[in-house]
Parts: C-alpha cells; sequence; structure tokens
C-alpha cells in the first residue's frame, strides 16, 4: 500500500525557531556573565557596553577608576547609576568651565584647559573659570553618597563642607589630591582618619591664589596621623608648621616641597620627622633664606634619598644647612638645577655616609 503525498499548503507550514538569533547570554546570572566580562582585555570594554543594556550596566560595575571630564555627569546621579563601584575618581577636568570651541590650550602639570581668546596674562585664568564652591560640594556629597568605598579623590576649589561629607562617608579613603586648597578647607579633611597620601596645592603663579600656612599644617597633622606621603605645593609655613607635621604624623616617610614659600628657618623642623626616608625638593627659589645657627638644625636620622629637580642652588648657606639636617642621607639625586658650582657640591661633606652616590641629570653652572 503506498501513501501519496500531499500537496503542500503554505498556510498550514511551521516555522521553525532560527536560534541564531536568541541571546544565550540571557540564560546566565549576571554574577557569572560578570566574571566572564572582567576576564575579556580592557580595550574591549568600549564594544561590550555597546552590546545592549544588560551589558551596558555589568561593564559599569567593573570600572573602578574614572576621570569625570562633565560635571553635570554627576549632579544627574548617571555617574553612581553607571558606575557604581567607583574606588579612584579624578574631578579635576570637571571643576574647570571650558570653552569647548576654543582652539587655546592651556596645560599646566595635571590641568588642561581650553581658553577663549582675548585673555589677559596676568590675571588669575582658572579663578575666573571654575566651578562655583556650592555646585562643587555638592557634587562632593552626591559622590561620597553613592561611592563610600572611595579610595582616591582628586577635585579642585572644594570647602571643608565638601570634604566633610567626604570624610565621614568614605572611610576608606586614602589618597587625596586637593587644588586650590587654603587653612579652612583643611579642617573638612581632618575628619579622613585612614588618609596615607596627600597632595595639596595652595598657590599657583597666573592660575590661582589660595593659602596654605602654619595654621593649615598645624590641622592637618593633627587630623590626619597616618598620613605616609606628604607633598605641599605653593604652600607657605614655617618651623612651626613642619615641626607640627613631624610630631604628628610618626608615619611620615616622603615629604616633597614644590615651589614652596616657606619662611626662614623651616629646615630645623625637619628634625622632628623621625622616620622621613625621601625628601625631594621640585621648582624651589630657594631652599631656606634664614635657617639659623647649626646647633638648632638637627638631622633626619632615617633619611635615605634627597632628590633636588629644578631648584635655585645659589645660596651656600642654605645648601649647607640642607645638608647638615639630611646628613645620614645615602643616595642624593639632582636634575635641572641652577647655580651647581663645585663649592656646592663640596658641602655635600656633610653627609656622613661616606658611600652616598650623586645621580645627576641636566646641571647648570
Amino acid at each position: 500500500m503506498q501513501l501519496q503525498s500531499l500537496p503542500k499548503d503554505p498556510k498550514s507550514q511551521t516555522l521553525a525557531p532560527n536560534f541564531s538569533n536568541v541571546d544565550r547570554t540571557l540564560l546566565l546570572p549576571d554574577d557569572t556573565l560578570l566574571r566572564i566580562l572582567s576576564k575579556l582585555p580592557d580595550s574591549q570594554r568600549l564594544s561590550n557596553s555597546l552590546v545592549c543594556k544588560r551589558w551596558l550596566s555589568l561593564q559599569g560595575r567593573l570600572f573602578s577608576s574614572l576621570k569625570v571630564l562633565d560635571w553635570g555627569f554627576i549632579e544627574s546621579g548617571r555617574l553612581i547609576e553607571r558606575f557604581p563601584n567607583l574606588t579612584h575618581v579624578d574631578l579635576s577636568r570637571a571643576c574647570i568651565i571650558s570653552p569647548q570651541n576654543s582652539s587655546i590650550l592651556l596645560h599646566h602639570g595635571n590641568i588642561s584647559m581650553h581658553l577663549s581668546t582675548g585673555f589677559s596674562p596676568i590675571c588669575r585664568i582658572l579663578d575666573e573659570n571654575l566651578l562655583s564652591v556650592d555646585v562643587v560640594d555638592r557634587g562632593l556629597r552626591l559622590l561620597a553618597g553613592g561611592c563610600p568605598n572611595l579610595c582616591k579623590l582628586v577635585v579642585i576649589g572644594a570647602s571643608e563642607m565638601g570634604l566633610m561629607s567626604v570624610a565621614e562617608e568614605c572611610l576608606t579613603l586614602q589618597e587625596l589630591e586637593l587644588h586650590r586648597c587654603n587653612d579652612n578647607v583643611l579642617r573638612g579633611i581632618a575628619g579622613c582618619r585612614n588618609l596615607q597620601i596627600l597632595k595639596l596645592v595652595g598657590c599657583v603663579e597666573g592660575l590661582y591664589s589660595e593659602l596654605v600656612s602654619d595654621i593649615g599644617l598645624t590641622i592637618l597633622a593633627q587630623g590626619c596621623k597616618r598620613l605616609v606621603r606628604l607633598e605641599l605645593s605653593g604652600c607657605e609655613g614655617s618651623f612651626d608648621g613642619i615641626k607640627a607635621i613631624g610630631q604628628c604624623c610618626q608615619m611620615l616617610e616622603e615629604l616633597t616641597l614644590c615651589d614652596h614659600r616657606m619662611d626662614g628657618g623651616w629646615l630645623a623642623g625637619l628634625s622632628y620627622c623621625e622616620n622621613l626616608k625621601t625628601l625631594k625638593l621640585q621648582a624651589c627659589r630657594a631652599i631656606d633664606s634664614n635657617p639659623g645657627p647649626d646647633e638648632y638644625l638637627g638631622s633626619c636620622p632615617a633619611l635615605e634619598s634627597l632628590h633636588l629637580e629644578k631648584c635655585q642652588l645659589r645660596d651656600k648657606q642654605s645648601v649647607r644647612a640642607m645638608f647638615l639636617v639630611c646628613q645620614a642621607v645615602k643616595d642624593v639625586v639632582i636634575q635641572d638645577c641652577w647655580g651647581l658650582e663645585d663649592e656646592i657640591f663640596s658641602l655635600a661633606i656633610f653627609c656622613s655616609e661616606s658611600s652616598a652616590k650623586f645621580s645627576s641629570g641636566k646641571l647648570s653652572g
């Protein structure tokens, strides 16, 4: 018996499912897919985030470090929603109001900004192009509330209240970089009990001018006693401020002074930094204008390394006092300094370690 084939009815045909168009990652839970995405190279993060909204959200969880360019991204809440696991945040570029249609780019250290035409070189350029303190503080409160595990923060123009909100919410904050800082602002970071690395930028000629004096340094010393590395750029002060840091911050191992405006006699304060291992002087027009008698200078017993970069070394008295304080040093690095003569080099005889070595870059006599 043979069965006759029936004519095919196109309406009665059923289409087989096309499994090639099915997103099989939907079968994976978020934690599993997140572990898979974390194994991929960083160069694929952007393309992965464009696959779908789910992948975009998961990729945001993998970011721990971010440099923010638009302050509106913070105030809108999208920063916290998109990147909930941030630990390192740089807000320096977002704090600057920069015209995007300008072809003039100003670059100073870590700060880059576009300038409008017709600006005067005498005015403080950055002062005129910064967000207001209230706006910066409001953004810091939002950031601190959404990123309680924040470990590193860079910001310009914050106030005491804004930094206090960060200190209260981000208990794990270990590294802080403050630009346009003054004594009042330092009251806010006194609550950062676990802070280990701190950079303060007070005055930058042509950009902005703020005052960090002995008052601020003392507040800092009493509040941040776990500091290991401290950098003071464009800061004022004297023997009292350096002494307070040495007495209170007993874990301090590295101190950097950049373009300092310290009063005469500040070098003697270094003797209170008993565990200091590295001293760096950068772009300093003078070491110490009046170091005082040798018997008052003291020394840093644990000092191992002395770095001098782009400094004026023509004052023999101050250079001599510096080597007396650093007499225990074993490694001296001199790079791009001015005023170096045979007599200046001979002052290094005060370094007690005969094995002290000098590493020099470009030297100018």
